[in-house]
């Protein structure tokens, strides 16, 4: 022991020493701090149990290297949204001008509250579960909650990844089966498929080969077969990437991480060889700066921020509780926010390109089809052939000539004009017409590819990188879920992983029903939005209100070497709950105003239909909304009314590797959870007044110590009458 100690100084006076306990915990001797233990309870020491927590520790996974453990996070963040929703969003909301309000909100809130996540993971060393109840067990329901969502996401967005191998599967032919209409023998003629013929072959494929999909969700229709087994080997997949923890999944995440983005830099090559690409690209980025003052445009770049980055699942606390102490987690914060964003913008400089050359290719269509009508309104004299441009060429008609014949007929032709029915044929129409989610990547996106040439390449390629996408994603999902649970209640992470797979599986046959893509989007806009904002805000809430922005700072400087800039402080303080609150209302108002429907496709007519949920489908999404919501006040409530233990009668603080570690539930804020633990004892606040007074070596000491040869100390502190002597 150094002999300036003030434990050393009572040991040869007989005045009084006056030290707090943090004093007399930095200046214990340095013997096996692996194994150290400080008992502030007057508890019996469980040495059986004590031991079992230290293997726990010393045995918990941990990443092979960096890159994989990088790897793994941009998996999980970048995923199916940043290639079908990004784009959508982007086109949608003024272009080039709506990355301004992304960019923004992800700097204030995306940032600073995925290295929220990241850090309390990386110094708890928890799942979500035992991160929060750490935190502030009262609001340990976070934890629950954002197992209960992510469960619910996991349902159906492995149900797209069974689409994705579908079409995968279905591209090794040439030509592609969604390149022409089927046709049907009607007796001894044969025709075209009527519903093929009045959509498209792309839409026909999707709508009837591939869901064979009802006309509402009340009308079932019975199990779809090939969906069924693509669901199955889905789940296959996600339970063989997950089976040995991050030992299985880290090592998938090499290649499901990395090859999207070799699929994405050939297809924007690609892309940018086609004709038209270059219009696709110029129309996205021509920013419409009136569209960065409408609120809404701020509120779905702030969803899009929250859901690109899996704020509130778990996944993101699951991945980095499986860090060393010391890892800077602030750089891979920032890295994976940028990535992401990066990826975003990759892949719509990918998907207007390829829509570039579709609007083309579709424009063309139109001028063909329309100079059919107007020969025909000439050879029957409907029209004159003095209003055809001398200079035009019908055997070689270009969208330039056709729209000044168009624009000379409508002006002689005026009050009969819409009788000819000529559409415009304008190439910004059909690059406005907006496309998201399934209709980008099973409908636009698939009738582009085939006009590639060696379509069936292209295509195989698309849909192993949606694939790998939605894998990628899923494996941070169901971390969100597995990681938690097995720190929690020590489950077997084999026998639960395979259990929750097959559970998930039978709970998810009612999204391959004839009706289930009708719950796929039910699942989507309505059992996740609400329940993670809530989610995120009370994580928000409990680190920086409840365990305190100050202390968490201090703890983050220990943890990493150096002080988080000031920026973090007023963000998590300020900022970032504010704008969650915002988002929280907006969301709830858009629900209110936007009543809760779907598109359905109606055979009879071969067109999508909005149509409103019947009342027992209101019922289960009002309860998905409110199951998902409610291990928040049910923890709070069984906690704030002692009707089940939340740990804050015992506090165990454990040296380890010379740094101390704390097991505590729930103290109050002027009592031993003030402990920040640090390696300098001159930055370590004491968790009492300032000084507690101790009477010397020949009175009767209020604090007993025993040792014990192994190098763990048990000391029980017998409370003082005084009052500043109350724990």
């Amino acid at each position: 022991m150094p002999k300036n100690s003030k434990v050393t100084q009572r040991e040869h006076s007989s005045e009084h020493v006056t030290e707090s306990v943090a004093d007399l915990l930095a200046h214990q001797e340095p013997v096996d701090y692996k194994r150290s233990i400080l008992n502030v309870a007057g508890e019996s020491w469980d040495k059986q149990k004590e031991g079992d927590e230290d293997l726990d520790a010393e045995n918990r996974p941990a990443w092979n290297s960096k890159l994989q453990y990088i790897l793994a996070q941009i998996g999980y963040s970048v995923g199916l949204g940043n290639v079908w929703r990004f784009p959508y969003l982007c086109q949608k909301n003024g272009g080039g001008a709506y990355l301004v309000p992304y960019l923004v909100l992800l700097i204030i809130i995306g940032l600073p509250l995925f290295f929220l996540e990241l850090a309390v993971g990386q110094r708890i060393r928890r799942g979500s579960i035992g991160v929060w109840n750490y935190i502030c067990p009262r609001l340990g329901g976070i934890g629950y909650a954002s197992c209960l969502v992510c469960f619910f996401v996991g349902l159906y967005y492995n149900v797209i990844i069974g689409w994705s191998i579908f079409y995968f599967f279905k591209s090794f032919q040439y030509p592609l089966p969604w390149s022409e209409c089927p046709i049907v023998k009607n007796g001894s003629v044969a025709v075209v498929e009527t519903e093929c013929e009045r959509s498209s072959a792309t839409t026909y494929f999707w709508y009837r080969e591939t869901l064979d999909i009802s006309n509402s969700i009340s009308e079932s229709g019975g199990l779809n077969w090939k969906m069924t087994l693509c669901l199955l080997v889905a789940w296959s997949l996600v339970g063989l990437a997950m089976i040995k923890g991050i030992q299985s999944s880290g090592k998938v995440m090499y290649f499901s991480s990395l090859f999207p983005y070799v699929v994405l830099v050939c297809f924007l090559v690609r892309g940018l060889l086609l004709r038209g690409a270059v219009d696709g690209i110029m129309h996205m980025f021509t920013p419409k700066l009136d569209k960065m003052l409408d609120p809404q445009v701020w509120r779905e770049a702030a969803t899009q921020v929250f859901f690109a980055l899996g704020l509130g699942f778990g996944g993101v606390i699951a991945f980095s509780s499986y860090n060393k102490q010391d890892n800077n987690c602030h750089f891979d914060a920032t890295l994976v926010s940028f990535i992401n964003f990066f990826t975003s913008v990759l892949a719509t400089l990918v998907v207007f390109a390829v829509l570039g050359f579709k609007a083309n290719i579709m424009n063309e269509k139109c001028v063909v089809e329309n100079a059919e009508k107007i020969l025909g309104y000439l050879n029957t004299n409907v029209l004159s052939h003095d209003l055809i441009p001398p200079h035009v060429n019908f055997s070689h008609l270009t969208a330039k000539d056709y729209n000044e014949m168009y624009r000379v007929i409508m002006t002689v032709k005026e009050g009969h004009f819409k009788e000819l029915g000529l559409d415009a044929c304008l190439l910004e129409d059909e690059l406005n017409k907006s496309v998201q989610g399934t209709g980008l990547a099973f409908i636009a996106f698939t009738e582009a590819m085939t006009h590639f040439p060696a379509s069936p390449f292209w295509s195989v390629m698309f849909f192993l990188m949606l694939i790998n996408l939605g894998l990628g994603s899923m494996i941070g999902t169901m971390s969100g879920i597995t990681t938690p649970i097995i720190d929690t209640f020590k489950v077997r992470k084999e026998v639960f992983t395979v259990g929750c797979c097959i559970f998930a599986f039978v709970v998810g046959l009612i999204f391959v029903q004839r009706s289930g893509n009708y719950f796929v989007t039910m699942f989507d806009d309505y059992s996740a939005t609400l329940p993670l904002t809530v989610v995120v805000i009370l994580e928000n809430i409990a680190v920086a209100w409840i365990y305190g922005t100050k202390k968490f700072m201090q703890e983050l400087t220990e943890m990493l070497g150096f002080r988080p800039y000031q920026f973090y402080y007023y963000t998590w303080k300020y900022v970032s709950p504010i704008c969650m609150a915002v988002l929280m209302t907006a969301s709830i108002i858009q629900l209110g105003v936007s009543p809760p429907g779907y598109s359905a496709w109606i055979r009879e007519e071969a067109a999508e239909k909005f149509l409103f949920y019947p009342t027992w489908a209101m019922a289960i999404l009002i309860s998905l909304i409110i199951l998902a919501s409610l291990p928040l006040p049910l923890v709070f409530i069984l906690r704030q009314f002692h009707l089940v233990s939340d740990g804050s009668n015992a506090l165990s603080v454990t040296y380890k590797k010379g740094r101390m570690m704390k097991d505590i539930s729930n103290l109050e804020d002027n009592d031993e959870t003030r402990f920040i633990l640090s390696k300098v004892p001159s930055e370590t606040p004491s968790p009492m007044p300032t000084h507690r007074s101790y009477l010397g070596p020949g009175s009767n000491s209020p604090m007993e110590m025993s040792s014990a040869p192994n190098g763990r100390y048990g000391s029980g502190y017998l409370l003082a009458s005084t009052p500043e002597s109350e724990l």
